[in-house]
């Protein structure tokens, strides 16, 4: 099921690419879309003899096959992995990469899930983190130790929306040994591409804008170097957090209106940062495409777009910040993000609430928006009336 990347001789327009990437027509019947291989073992031409290279679905399916060729095509890589979620995804990185008495540089600002995942899970077998803000490429420098093996960057960051200049970092890693990793869920591949910009491994929720329909959950990696993507299959196969044929089926879906949907995506929140950035209750707008933002200058270089995320700082506190968010009617209150439908959530008592209490803690007044591809007026109308507005 190949198909066109960045390691072919004729290259394809990213909307092309994220509709026929590892899309052929079944060979079977001619079917566009490709099957659900709903199975779990296949038969074999003989004692060893595997058919097309599948004998067990954790090992190989044709269905995660596809979805696997087409993220390796969209961020230009040589490999994609697709595994059951985005922290699968992650926990099979950190064990391909790091052994104990390792190091990693992790960002001040980062999903709840992945701070999580650093501070109870992967520290109590010997790997040692620090935190550093990455949008410093000199904090970045003096957190490295001889012992890092691996610098961790979301960009933009979750919730504030803070950016790193991939490349920078990506060099300061290089002379250091380091492999650099690169969360890129808030942006996607269609608006961002750290392979391209220097990163050794990207990082997926594509239960997030990859699917876009909040029906999904799933991760992925993306590589571009081979012994790399061998050691990271290998795991991929003995950890057995795989993909599913039919939640692979259902990004690959996603993934074909991914163009047009992070292009709503940025224009309604580039209209609800605006918005926002005018009220009176509202103490301070932190979105990338705004010429204020201090990342502005670097989002606009390395990003195609801002994208859909926007959060926001509310006058009065803690309090006033949920009674923003229960006051919302068309923004769902509800974790997550980059569905269709716009979301509304508190991330310090919601998605962040890991990390209270540590450098990676959120303020208290923070409302975070996943700014969906309704009618923007319609937003707006909503944003104003939980602020208070008549």
């Amino acid at each position: 099921m190949s198909d066109t990347h960045s390691h072919t001789s004729t290259p394809r327009g990213f909307e092309t690419t994220a509709i026929h990437a590892g899309n052929t027509a079944d060979p079977a019947t001619g079917a566009v879309v490709p099957p659900i291989y709903q199975v779990s073992t296949y038969k074999q031409d003989g004692v060893g003899g595997l058919r097309g290279g599948y004998e067990y679905s954790r090992s190989a399916n044709p269905t995660r096959t596809a979805l696997e060729e087409n993220l390796a095509a969209l961020e230009g890589g040589r490999r994609g992995l697709a595994f059951a979620s985005g922290l699968a995804a992650e926990d099979c990185l950190l064990r391909a990469l790091l052994a104990p008495g390792d190091h990693v540089v992790i960002p001040n600002d980062a999903y709840g899930g992945t701070f999580r995942l650093f501070d109870k899970v992967v520290s109590r077998w010997g790997v040692n983190w620090s935190v550093a803000d990455t949008s410093d490429v000199d904090a970045v420098r003096a957190a490295l130790t001889p012992q890092t093996k691996a610098v961790w960057v979301e960009t933009p960051s979750n919730p504030l929306l803070g950016i790193t200049d991939i490349a920078a970092v990506a060099q300061v890693a290089r002379e250091a040994g380091a492999r650099l990793v690169v969360d890129n869920t808030f942006a996607s591949p269609y608006l961002q591409q750290p392979l391209a910009l220097g990163a050794d491994v990207v990082v997926h929720s594509m239960t997030k804008y990859m699917g876009g329909h909040s029906d999904v959950v799933g991760g992925a990696l993306i590589v571009d170097d081979q012994a790399l993507a061998d050691e990271l299959a290998y795991h991929q196969n003995a950890m057995g957090a795989v993909c599913g044929p039919f939640d692979a089926w259902l990004v690959l879906r996603g993934i074909k209106t991914l163009p047009v949907r992070m292009d709503r995506h940025s224009e309604n929140a580039t209209r609800v940062a605006e918005m926002l950035g005018r009220h009176p209750r509202v103490t301070k707008v932190l979105y990338p495409g705004l010429p204020e933002h201090p990342g502005h200058e670097i989002a606009a270089k390395q990003m195609k777009a801002f994208g859909g995320m926007v959060s926001f700082r509310v006058a009065g506190g803690e309090e006033a910040a949920v009674e923003v968010c229960n006051r919302a009617q068309l923004f769902t209150l509800g974790e997550s993000l980059g569905g269709v439908e716009s979301l509304i959530e508190h991330p310090g008592r919601m998605t962040h609430a890991s990390v209270a209490g540590s450098d990676l803690e959120v303020p208290a007044d923070l409302v975070r928006l996943s700014v969906g591809i309704e009618s923007a007026d319609d937003l707006l109308a909503d944003l104003q009336q939980a602020l208070g507005d008549k």
